[in-house]
C-alpha cells in the first residue's frame, strides 16, 4: 500500500488522463488545455509553493511580478524539456519541488537572515524554482511518449491550460489570504503557517526520495 501511495504521489496522473495521453493522435487543443489546468489545480506541490510566495505580498504589482517570474520559469523548462527530450528523474525533480516549498516557508520566517546573515534575492529564487517546477511538468509529459504529430501545438495548449489553472488557483489563494490578513489571527499564526509549509515541503521531499530509492 505504501508503495502504491508513493507511486501515485510521484506521478500525479489519474487513469483517464493517462489513457488519453497514451492514445492521443494529432492536435488536441482543448483536451490538453484541460489536462494542463487540471494538473495545476490539483498539483498540491505547485500550490503550496505559490501560497508561500504570495503569503506576505500586499501590492498587486508585486503579485503580478512574482507570478510572472514563476510563469516564465516553468514555461521555459516545460517546453524546452519536452521538445529537447531532456530527461530528469521524476522522483528527484519532485523532491526539488518539495524543497522549493521548504525554502519559501524558511524565507518567509526570515530564516536566511537569522541563520546565515544573508537574504537571497526572492525574485531570483522564484524564477529558479519556477524552472524546476517546469521540469517537473515536462517529466510527467515525457512519461507518455507523445507522438510528434501535433506535439508543439499540444504542448502550447497544455501550457496555456497550466496558466489558466494557475490563474484560477491564485484567485482562491489571494482571496483567502487577503481575507485572513484583515484579522489578527493572520499575524498570530503567520509563523505557525510557514512552519506548516516547511513541514509539508519536507514531507514531499521524504516521499519522493523514498520513491527514488525503492524503485
Amino acid at each position: 500500500m505504501a508503495l502504491v501511495s508513493v507511486e501515485a504521489f510521484a506521478h500525479g496522473v489519474d487513469d483517464s488522463t493517462r489513457n488519453f495521453l497514451q492514445s492521443n493522435t494529432g492536435v488536441q487543443i482543448l483536451p490538453f488545455m484541460y489536462i494542463g489546468a487540471k494538473h495545476m489545480v490539483t498539483g498540491y506541490d505547485h500550490l503550496l509553493f505559490l501560497v508561500g510566495v504570495l503569503f506576505f505580498l500586499r501590492r498587486s504589482k508585486d503579485v503580478l511580478l512574482y507570478v510572472s517570474m514563476f510563469t516564465v520559469g516553468h514555461s521555459l523548462t516545460l517546453m524546452s524539456g519536452v521538445l529537447g527530450g531532456i530527461q530528469v528523474n521524476a522522483y528527484l525533480i519532485d523532491a526539488i519541488i518539495g524543497l522549493s516549498v521548504v525554502y519559501k516557508g524558511f524565507d518567509n520566517l526570515g530564516g536566511f537572515k537569522k541563520v546565515f546573515g544573508v537574504q537571497p534575492n526572492p525574485k531570483a529564487a522564484v524564477l529558479i524554482f519556477g524552472l524546476f517546477h517546469g521540469f517537473g511538468l515536462a517529466t510527467k509529459i515525457q512519461e507518455f511518449h507523445l507522438p510528434s504529430d501535433g506535439l508543439v501545438a499540444n504542448l502550447i495548449a497544455f501550457n496555456v491550460g497550466v496558466e489558466l489553472g494557475q490563474f484560477m488557483a491564485l484567485m482562491f489563494i489571494l482571496l483567502g489570504i487577503n481575507y485572513w490578513r484583515r484579522h489578527n489571527s493572520f499575524h498570530k499564526f503567520a509563523r505557525v503557517t510557514n512552519i506548516a509549509l516547511m513541514s509539508a515541503g519536507f514531507m514531499l521531499v521524504g516521499m519522493q526520495l523514498t520513491g527514488y530509492f525503492i524503485n
